[in-house]
Protein backbone atom coordinates (compact mmCIF):
# COMPACT_ATOMS: atom_id res chain seq x y z
CA UNK A 1 0.00 0.00 0.00
CA UNK A 2 1.24 3.62 -0.91
CA UNK A 3 1.87 5.61 1.85
CA UNK A 4 0.03 9.16 1.93
CA UNK A 5 2.52 11.65 3.67
CA UNK A 6 1.51 15.26 4.21
CA UNK A 7 5.01 17.56 3.25
CA UNK A 8 5.65 20.34 5.58
CA UNK A 9 5.73 23.05 4.04
CA UNK A 10 2.05 22.68 1.70
CA UNK A 11 -0.80 23.61 2.03
CA UNK A 12 -1.68 20.56 2.84
CA UNK A 13 1.00 19.96 5.61
CA UNK A 14 0.11 23.58 6.80
CA UNK A 15 -3.93 22.49 7.33
CA UNK A 16 -2.26 19.08 8.68
CA UNK A 17 -0.34 21.56 12.00
CA UNK A 18 -3.00 23.88 12.14
CA UNK A 19 -5.15 20.46 13.24
CA UNK A 20 -3.04 19.32 15.50
CA UNK A 21 -2.40 22.54 17.25
CA UNK A 22 -5.63 21.37 19.20
CA UNK A 23 -4.96 18.79 22.07
CA UNK A 24 -8.56 17.06 21.91
CA UNK A 25 -7.78 16.61 18.17
CA UNK A 26 -4.37 15.03 18.82
CA UNK A 27 -6.20 12.80 21.43
CA UNK A 28 -8.45 11.73 18.52
CA UNK A 29 -6.03 10.77 16.31
CA UNK A 30 -3.94 8.61 18.90
CA UNK A 31 -6.67 7.11 19.80
CA UNK A 32 -8.12 6.11 16.16
CA UNK A 33 -4.13 5.09 15.68
CA UNK A 34 -4.04 2.79 18.58
CA UNK A 35 -7.89 1.16 17.91
CA UNK A 36 -7.24 -1.00 15.24
CA UNK A 37 -10.68 -1.22 13.56
CA UNK A 38 -12.13 2.08 12.25
CA UNK A 39 -14.55 3.93 15.00
CA UNK A 40 -17.31 6.16 15.02
CA UNK A 41 -17.78 9.40 16.62
CA UNK A 42 -19.59 7.95 19.27
CA UNK A 43 -17.07 5.06 20.08
CA UNK A 44 -14.51 7.43 20.32
CA UNK A 45 -16.33 10.04 22.36
CA UNK A 46 -16.87 7.33 24.93
CA UNK A 47 -13.48 6.08 24.90
CA UNK A 48 -12.03 10.20 25.34
CA UNK A 49 -14.93 11.08 27.29
CA UNK A 50 -15.94 14.12 25.36
CA UNK A 51 -19.53 15.08 23.85
CA UNK A 52 -20.16 12.91 20.36
CA UNK A 53 -20.70 16.50 18.68
CA UNK A 54 -17.38 17.96 19.94
CA UNK A 55 -15.80 15.14 18.34
CA UNK A 56 -18.04 14.86 15.22
CA UNK A 57 -16.62 18.67 14.72
CA UNK A 58 -13.02 17.70 15.26
CA UNK A 59 -12.91 14.68 13.05
CA UNK A 60 -14.42 16.86 10.54
CA UNK A 61 -10.73 19.38 11.17
CA UNK A 62 -8.90 15.78 10.64
CA UNK A 63 -10.82 14.86 7.88
CA UNK A 64 -10.29 18.21 6.14
CA UNK A 65 -6.52 18.16 6.69
CA UNK A 66 -5.82 14.90 5.15
CA UNK A 67 -5.30 13.28 8.46
CA UNK A 68 -8.10 10.76 9.09
CA UNK A 69 -10.08 9.38 6.31
CA UNK A 70 -14.20 8.64 6.68
CA UNK A 71 -16.19 5.66 5.40
CA UNK A 72 -19.88 4.32 5.60
CA UNK A 73 -19.21 0.91 7.25
CA UNK A 74 -20.17 -2.36 5.31
CA UNK A 75 -23.06 -4.02 6.57
CA UNK A 76 -25.33 -6.75 5.51
CA UNK A 77 -28.56 -5.83 8.95
CA UNK A 78 -30.73 -3.45 8.26
CA UNK A 79 -30.07 0.22 9.11
CA UNK A 80 -28.60 3.40 8.38
CA UNK A 81 -25.03 2.21 7.80
CA UNK A 82 -22.47 4.04 10.42
CA UNK A 83 -19.62 6.92 9.47
CA UNK A 84 -16.60 5.49 10.81
CA UNK A 85 -13.03 6.74 11.27
CA UNK A 86 -9.33 6.06 10.65
CA UNK A 87 -6.43 7.44 10.27
CA UNK A 88 -4.57 7.86 6.95
CA UNK A 89 -1.98 5.78 6.70
CA UNK A 90 1.76 7.61 7.09
CA UNK A 91 0.27 11.09 7.37
CA UNK A 92 1.64 12.10 10.23
CA UNK A 93 3.99 9.79 12.45
CA UNK A 94 2.74 9.15 16.14
CA UNK A 95 6.33 10.11 17.88
CA UNK A 96 4.81 13.80 16.44
CA UNK A 97 1.72 13.58 18.11
CA UNK A 98 3.55 13.02 21.81
CA UNK A 99 5.78 15.84 20.37
CA UNK A 100 3.10 18.11 20.02
CA UNK A 101 1.88 17.35 23.17
CA UNK A 102 5.15 17.61 25.27
CA UNK A 103 6.08 21.38 23.25
CA UNK A 104 2.47 22.83 24.48
CA UNK A 105 3.46 21.69 28.06
CA UNK A 106 6.99 22.85 27.54
CA UNK A 107 6.41 26.06 26.08
CA UNK A 108 3.73 26.39 29.19
CA UNK A 109 5.77 25.62 31.61
CA UNK A 110 8.45 28.25 30.37
CA UNK A 111 6.43 31.24 29.97
CA UNK A 112 4.45 30.47 33.82
CA UNK A 113 8.24 30.49 34.44
CA UNK A 114 10.21 33.07 33.22
CA UNK A 115 7.33 35.99 32.38
CA UNK A 116 6.98 38.72 34.94
CA UNK A 117 3.45 38.45 34.10
CA UNK A 118 2.64 35.06 32.68
CA UNK A 119 -1.02 35.97 32.36
CA UNK A 120 -0.76 39.23 30.38
CA UNK A 121 1.36 37.48 27.99
CA UNK A 122 -1.32 34.06 27.83
CA UNK A 123 -3.72 37.06 27.11
CA UNK A 124 -1.78 38.80 24.33
CA UNK A 125 -0.56 35.73 22.79
CA UNK A 126 -4.35 34.70 22.98
CA UNK A 127 -5.59 38.12 21.13
CA UNK A 128 -2.71 37.88 18.11
CA UNK A 129 -4.46 34.59 17.44
CA UNK A 130 -8.32 35.02 18.08
CA UNK A 131 -7.52 37.12 15.27
CA UNK A 132 -6.19 35.39 12.60
CA UNK A 133 -8.38 32.47 13.51
CA UNK A 134 -11.45 34.13 12.97
CA UNK A 135 -13.52 34.94 10.06
CA UNK A 136 -13.36 38.45 9.53
CA UNK A 137 -15.80 40.46 7.91
CA UNK A 138 -15.38 41.81 4.02
CA UNK A 139 -13.40 45.03 3.99
CA UNK A 140 -15.85 47.60 4.93
CA UNK A 141 -18.44 45.40 6.36
CA UNK A 142 -19.57 46.11 9.63
CA UNK A 143 -21.47 43.42 11.68
CA UNK A 144 -23.51 43.22 14.18
CA UNK A 145 -23.34 42.33 17.65
CA UNK A 146 -25.37 39.01 17.14
CA UNK A 147 -23.42 37.63 13.63
CA UNK A 148 -20.32 38.85 16.17
CA UNK A 149 -21.97 36.30 18.75
CA UNK A 150 -22.30 33.20 16.25
CA UNK A 151 -19.36 33.71 14.46
CA UNK A 152 -17.18 34.01 18.42
CA UNK A 153 -19.30 30.92 19.04
CA UNK A 154 -18.34 28.69 15.77
CA UNK A 155 -14.58 29.14 16.41
CA UNK A 156 -14.87 28.19 19.57
CA UNK A 157 -16.71 25.06 18.42
CA UNK A 158 -14.08 24.52 15.69
CA UNK A 159 -11.30 24.86 18.65
CA UNK A 160 -13.30 22.12 20.26
CA UNK A 161 -14.91 24.34 23.97
CA UNK A 162 -18.51 23.00 23.51
CA UNK A 163 -19.60 26.56 24.15
CA UNK A 164 -22.87 27.63 24.44
CA UNK A 165 -24.05 30.97 24.14
CA UNK A 166 -26.77 32.49 27.36
CA UNK A 167 -28.16 35.76 26.36
CA UNK A 168 -29.60 38.10 29.26
CA UNK A 169 -30.57 41.59 29.60
CA UNK A 170 -27.32 43.42 30.03
CA UNK A 171 -24.12 40.72 29.43
CA UNK A 172 -24.08 37.24 27.66
CA UNK A 173 -22.46 33.95 28.85
CA UNK A 174 -20.74 32.08 26.92
CA UNK A 175 -20.70 28.20 29.04
CA UNK A 176 -17.68 26.10 27.73
CA UNK A 177 -18.43 22.87 28.63
CA UNK A 178 -15.14 21.55 27.45
CA UNK A 179 -11.78 22.39 27.75
CA UNK A 180 -9.58 21.05 24.86
CA UNK A 181 -6.32 21.37 26.82
CA UNK A 182 -7.97 20.06 29.70
CA UNK A 183 -4.26 18.67 31.08
CA UNK A 184 -2.70 21.96 30.38
CA UNK A 185 -5.36 23.76 32.06
CA UNK A 186 -4.88 21.74 35.56
CA UNK A 187 -1.11 22.60 35.52
CA UNK A 188 -1.10 26.11 34.12
CA UNK A 189 -4.11 27.54 34.01
CA UNK A 190 -3.06 31.00 34.25
CA UNK A 191 -1.34 30.64 30.75
CA UNK A 192 -4.22 28.31 29.23
CA UNK A 193 -7.07 29.91 30.72
CA UNK A 194 -5.59 33.68 29.92
CA UNK A 195 -4.86 32.52 26.39
CA UNK A 196 -8.67 31.63 25.81
CA UNK A 197 -9.33 35.07 27.30
CA UNK A 198 -7.09 36.52 24.62
CA UNK A 199 -8.69 34.54 22.04
CA UNK A 200 -11.96 35.87 22.46
CA UNK A 201 -10.88 39.44 22.54
CA UNK A 202 -8.90 38.98 19.63
CA UNK A 203 -11.85 37.56 17.38
CA UNK A 204 -14.38 39.88 18.86
CA UNK A 205 -11.53 42.72 18.44
CA UNK A 206 -11.19 41.59 14.79
CA UNK A 207 -14.89 41.62 13.87
CA UNK A 208 -15.21 45.16 15.02
CA UNK A 209 -18.03 43.82 17.60
CA UNK A 210 -19.23 46.38 20.13
CA UNK A 211 -18.82 43.19 22.53
CA UNK A 212 -15.62 42.37 24.40
CA UNK A 213 -15.05 39.40 26.97
CA UNK A 214 -15.13 40.96 30.35
CA UNK A 215 -13.62 37.58 32.32
CA UNK A 216 -13.51 34.05 32.27
CA UNK A 217 -13.85 31.90 35.12
CA UNK A 218 -12.12 28.74 35.10
CA UNK A 219 -13.88 25.45 36.35
CA UNK A 220 -17.19 26.65 37.68
CA UNK A 221 -17.90 22.96 37.53
CA UNK A 222 -15.63 20.12 36.67
CA UNK A 223 -16.14 20.07 32.99
CA UNK A 224 -17.66 23.88 32.68
CA UNK A 225 -15.78 27.49 32.51
CA UNK A 226 -17.80 30.65 32.00
CA UNK A 227 -16.74 33.81 29.77
CA UNK A 228 -18.78 36.85 30.67
CA UNK A 229 -19.23 39.41 27.40
CA UNK A 230 -20.26 42.84 28.27
CA UNK A 231 -21.20 45.83 25.67
CA UNK A 232 -18.40 47.96 24.43
CA UNK A 233 -18.84 51.60 22.46
CA UNK A 234 -16.93 51.55 19.35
Amino acid sequence: MQRENVPSGTKGGQLAYRALAEVSRVRILEELRAAGPALDATQLAGRLGLHSNTVRAHLDVLRRAGLVRADREKRSMPGRPRIVYEPVPGAMPSDQLAGYRLLAHILSSYLAGSSPDPSAAAVEAGQVWGRYLVEGPAPFRKISAEEARRRVIKLLADLGFAPELVQEAEEDQILLHHCPFGDLATSHPEITCSVHLGLMRGALAELGAPLEPRNLQPFVKPSLCVATLTSSAR
